[in-house]
């Protein structure tokens, strides 16, 4: 049966006839309701020629291709055997060139055109290499199209699984790459290129994604830009290691695939034992990058745990004030954190007991009576009093080698004394026995102990070492057992910045921490690509000091304040030593953060593809497309004296809309002679114009930025 899956403007369309393993005759643009002769007519107009010097059937690319199907490229599946194991030699080299098929009756879901997306499942098998795998697909009313498999040992050998893996075909005519790097503090760097033939492969050993994580892996049509283009995009969403490729062959397929890295022998199944894959998330875009983000942010918001809870403003001590802890040191910023509005006060690394510097007590999870005598209850109490919710930071995973923990439990730490450190400390090994226990019950005893609404979850380091797999898998498992036994902590994901955003974490955190950077000019870009996956209400986004830690540069306060308003905003800067002028900025900012929240952290995301690169044009607007906010900043020098008009895409063409410029502190300019409606600070114009001929900006200097809110009416 040909099995067609129709959701929110994407086809998926499966061919499950016979008794090969099934294959995506078509993934992209809705291609309406197509009755069973119109698929099997599709079906029979699908079948290629036979090339020269080529198998002598037509290449049938399935969803778990493999070299006994003609596959050359890499494989959706490779495992191994002993050839001296109980299932002897033949079994062995049968794995080599694996002949799944069809189990008759296995396939599972409905035939028929659904507009609401659906769910296709199957069984394969090979009985001569006596493995078995099955494979669910679902596309979800948003059009997110998820993956993933599942292979068994039928025989009477170990079988080691070397790869397990999601391949999904993409049509010729996309030739162009767009994925990402980085590094510390600079994460989500762009990287675009042509596919050609052969391999493009990111492969991640950090045992978390990595500063320089492909993040998502997009293939597009020449030109792809936010607006405009069609793009097809897959995402591994695994915390662990992680495998992402393009391939384009010479025999003609082109593919995109993902799935969990895997190191040889770190799963190895016995008799009846299976391995599951994480979820590969994919989607299809005929409208751009923006497309893609339109698909995944509404399907995260489907089940997201956040959902209705307003994202409060943040106060976070580590930039303030780092080890310098006491009740005394942080009254003042207390009360300053007051002043502005400030929601939630976290308390950074140094709480715990010997927790001087970075080099010692990790895993030592207990309060540091030398530094509060009295516990955190005081401190808690006087943020309580002062309106404000509490959060801890905590690194679970982690373990130094200067703790009474590493002294107490050496079997523990992760992997041998001579290994080298990472940021003076070294992985707890949470698959030894009693280590998540331990663990989980410290940390179940301060939130039983104390008020505390929020968890800092660091992990500073590559694990280098052990099985990332087992690893990824016991992180999993704590985070949930904690989340079960405190409903009400919420939990945000940080990895030294945005080491570890991935798909999976998101499913069991409330906030990611995309860059330890609060420098504005490259939280710009993080934030820009890091939101093509995840929803801005994930994103914190933090007011730093006017010289930004990290990178030593200077920024207008101005400038700061539009950066971290498009986000889950954020405070990291000792405002007990700002001026009062910058403190009633600072807190004019925060009323606006909360009086914008609603449409910030509910509404579609948008990217303008702006005529001058140095201009970065972002925004957000209501789904009834009455109510926008956008940012205009300049990250560099302007490329003409007299810069373009902006347009701001997404609005409402039939609608006129008011435009102000938000009140947040002094935008530099390169002169004074601005345009008469920023002056005036306020234009209506048709939605139409704006999108489309644009509004010409002031003449912003580089590093500076406008926030305007655009009102229909």
């Amino acid at each position: 049966m040909i099995h067609h899956l129709r959701a929110a403007g994407v086809s998926l369309i499966v061919d499950a006839r016979g008794t090969g393993v099934p294959a995506v005759l078509h993934w992209g643009s809705d291609l309406g309701d197509l009755g069973p002769a119109a698929l099997d007519a599709l079906a029979a107009a699908s079948v290629p020629a036979v090339p020269p010097s080529s198998i002598d059937v037509p290449l049938r690319l399935s969803l778990v291709p493999t070299l006994g199907e003609g596959w050359s490229g890499r494989p959706g599946v490779q495992a191994f055997r002993d050839p001296a194991g109980a299932d002897g030699a033949a079994a062995a080299r049968a794995l080599q060139a694996l002949h799944l098929e069809l189990v008759p009756g296995s396939v599972r879901g409905s035939g028929a055109t659904d507009a609401a997306g659906g769910a296709l499942a199957f069984e394969l098998a090979d009985p001569e290499a006596s493995v078995a795998v099955a494979t669910r697909l679902e596309l979800t009313p948003e059009g997110v199209l998820r993956v993933r498999h599942r292979v068994s040992n039928r025989g009477g050998s170990p079988l080691g699984v070397g790869r397990l893996a999601v391949v999904l075909p993409v049509p010729a005519r996309a030739t162009e790459l767009l994925d990402f790097s980085g590094l510390w503090s600079h994460e989500r760097r762009p990287i675009r290129r042509a596919l050609e033939h052969g391999v493009h492969a990111r492969e991640s050993r950090h045992g978390r994604g990595g500063h320089d994580d492909a993040f998502l892996l997009v293939a597009g049509v020449p030109g792809l830009g936010f607006r405009h283009g069609e793009a097809w995009a897959v995402h591994a969403a695994w915390s662990g290691d992680t495998d992402a490729w393009a391939e384009r062959s010479p025999l003609g397929p082109a593919t995109l695939g993902a799935g969990e890295l895997l190191a040889p022998g770190e799963v190895s199944l016995g008799p009846g034992e299976a391995y599951e894959t994480p979820w590969t998330v994919a989607a299809y875009s005929h409208a751009g990058l923006d497309g893609l983000s339109d698909r995944l942010h509404a399907w995260v918001r489907s089940w997201s745990t956040i959902a209705g809870r307003p994202r409060p403003v943040v106060l976070n001590t580590w930039e303030a004030v780092y080890f310098d802890q006491s009740l005394e040191k942080l009254e003042p910023l207390i009360a300053a954190a007051e002043r502005v509005g400030v929601e939630r006060f976290v308390l950074d690394d140094g709480w715990f007991h010997g927790r001087r510097d970075d080099r010692r007590a990790l895993g030592d999870w207990s309060v540091d009576a030398a530094v509060w005598p009295d516990g955190l209850g005081p401190l808690i109490d006087r943020v309580r009093a002062a309106g404000m919710e509490f959060g801890l930071w905590v690194e679970p995973e982690m373990v130094s080698a200067d703790s009474d923990l590493a002294r107490a439990h050496p079997d523990w730490v992760l992997g041998r004394p001579a290994d080298p450190e990472w940021r003076h400390q070294r992985v707890l090994d949470l698959t030894a026995p009693g280590a998540a226990d331990h663990v989980f019950g410290r940390l179940d005893a301060l939130l039983g102990e104390y008020d505390i609404a929020f968890l800092k979850w660091d992990h500073n380091r590559d694990l280098l070492g052990g099985s990332s797999h087992a690893q990824a898998h016991a992180v999993y498992a704590l985070i949930d057992r904690l989340r079960a036994a405190h409903p009400g902590v919420e939990i945000e994901s940080c990895a030294s910045g945005g080491a570890r955003i991935d798909l999976g974490i998101l499913e069991r955190t409330d906030r990611v921490w995309p860059s330890d950077t609060n420098d504005p000019l490259e939280r710009q870009g993080i934030h820009r690509w890091t939101s093509l996956v995840v929803p801005p209400e994930y994103l914190g986004a933090h007011l730093g000091a006017a010289r930004a830690h990290t990178t030593g540069r200077r920024s207008e306060l101005s400038f700061r304040l539009a950066t971290a308003l498009f986000g889950s905003a954020g405070i990291e800067w000792n405002l007990a030593r700002a001026s009062d002028a910058d403190l009633d900025a600072v807190a004019r900012w925060a009323a606006e953060y909360r009086r914008l929240r609603a449409l910030l952290h509910s509404g579609r995301v948008v990217r303008a593809d702006a005529a001058d690169p140095a201009q970065n044009v972002q925004g957000v607007v209501a789904s009834d497309r009455r109510h926008a906010v956008f940012s205009v900043a300049m990250l560099g020098t302007a490329h003409a004296a007299m810069p373009p008009a902006v347009r701001l895409p997404g609005l409402d063409p039939d609608a006129t809309y008011e435009v102000r410029v938000l009140d947040l502190g002094h935008v530099r300019t390169v002169q004074d002679a601005n345009p008469p409606w920023f002056d005036g600070r306020s234009v209506r114009l048709p939605g139409r114009v704006l999108g489309e001929v644009g509004l010409p900006m002031p003449l912003l200097a580089p590093e500076n930025a406008i926030v305007l809110e655009l009102v229909a009416g």
